[in-house]
């Protein structure tokens, strides 16, 4: 059990960390420092964005749900 939530903790932080990155910049900072600013508005759709961002949403609550169990598991176990 323990193992499984390791492997699910795991799989989750990178597909969270790869879903934070696929998403478009909003202007300044980091992204518009690596050509990110200049950008038209037909370069991205905002059902893709609404997806991204539940997919997102659910790998994150993914990820607390398995560092919950982890320490749950490990305090009464």
């Amino acid at each position: 059990m323990i193992l499984a939530l390791q492997i699910v903790l795991v799989l989750s932080a990178v597909l969270m960390s790869v879903f934070v990155l696929l998403h478009k910049g909003k202007g300044g900072g980091l992204s518009s420092l690596f050509g990110g600013g200049v950008q038209s508005n037909l370069s991205g759709s905002t059902v893709v964005e609404k997806n991204l961002d539940r997919y997102t949403v659910i790998m994150a609550l993914i990820w607390i749900l398995c560092i919950v169990a982890l320490n749950l598991l490990q305090a009464y176990a």
